[in-house]
């Protein structure tokens, strides 16, 4: 097995149990709910906490993105072991975590010339950005070098997607995402957004009356990708992600296992602060990433 440690930001929203596992670590977003005080994602404040700030406090949260010395700090540890470095971010199209890293590995080569350090922009976010970093723990178990898993993790990023939808607009018009008169009208007619989040940006596929019918919706956008394209279920890895929806997201995945024909592993992914200011407590979506040997 190759010896290079495997950071990532909070924003992948990997299930802790998992990054234990695989021997990834995480470097925190913060969040803010009164503009001055920040908190570190999940090491200061739980995902459960935050959900339960956002549906009850009317200030709006702010979130912001790990330090250059955040990076600096976690990566010159590493690096005094003797071990090279990858880490996986943020698309770098919603927040400057990836600069970030960036620039902290700009900084530590002046002082270790002979370090290898990788930063990789994964142009996804959540647990799509999840997949990807457990997809990097795969080829390092596989006995894949820094170079040769970073070279596939490039290639692997462009056939991730998230197909989701949202309970309601609330959020995406607090966030700045759609204006106030459509998120009125959404919500007057019980609208429901079908958004997909392909090469780094936030795509809207369209809106739907009901929930119920916007989660079949939303089963039908993977259906839809996988025939257009024609790739195979077999060659991909899968998730589910949500909110706080648990009952309805194991529901979801259960359609969602039986449209792939096998079981999905992995457990719940849940939301955090960086995507779940802006999309709320009832997202539910399906990720998806191909696999790393296929």
């Amino acid at each position: 097995m190759h010896n290079f440690e495997i950071f990532c930001d909070s924003s992948c929203d990997t299930p802790t149990d998992l990054l234990n596992q695989y021997k990834i670590r995480r470097i925190p977003f913060y969040v803010s709910f009164d503009q001055e005080h920040y908190e570190k994602e999940i090491e200061e404040l739980s995902i459960s906490d935050f959900y339960k700030r956002l549906t009850s406090k009317k200030v709006f949260p702010k979130t912001s993105l790990p330090s250059v010395q955040d990076y600096l700090v976690k990566f010159k540890e590493t690096l005094k072991e003797g071990r090279e470095i990858l880490c996986v971010c943020l698309t770098s199209k919603f927040s400057g975590s990836y600069q970030s890293a960036v620039t902290a590995r700009m900084i530590l080569e002046e002082d270790y010339p002979e370090a290898n350090i990788a930063v990789v922009d994964s142009m996804q976010a959540t647990s799509c950005e999840g997949l990807t970093v457990l997809q990097a723990a795969y080829m390092r178990e596989a006995g894949y070098s820094l170079d040769e898993t970073v070279k596939k993790l490039e290639q692997l990023r462009l056939s991730s997607r998230i197909m989701f939808t949202v309970g309601t607009l609330e959020y995406l018009q607090k966030g700045g995402r759609i204006g106030k008169v459509s998120s009125i009208a959404g919500t007057m007619l019980n609208l429901k957004p079908l958004i997909q989040l392909k090469d780094g940006e936030l795509i809207p596929y369209g809106t739907i009356r009901g929930r119920n019918k916007s989660l079949d919706k939303t089963l039908s956008m993977v259906a839809e990708y996988f025939s257009e394209s024609g790739a195979n279920y077999s060659d991909y890895d899968f998730c589910v992600t949500t909110g706080t929806c648990v009952e309805e997201a194991e529901a979801f995945q259960k359609q969602l296992e039986d449209m792939i024909g096998r079981k999905i592993d992995y457990p719940l992914f849940q939301i955090g602060v960086t995507i779940g200011t802006n999309t709320g407590p009832d997202a539910i979506g399906a990720c998806f990433i191909k696999k790393f040997n296929v």
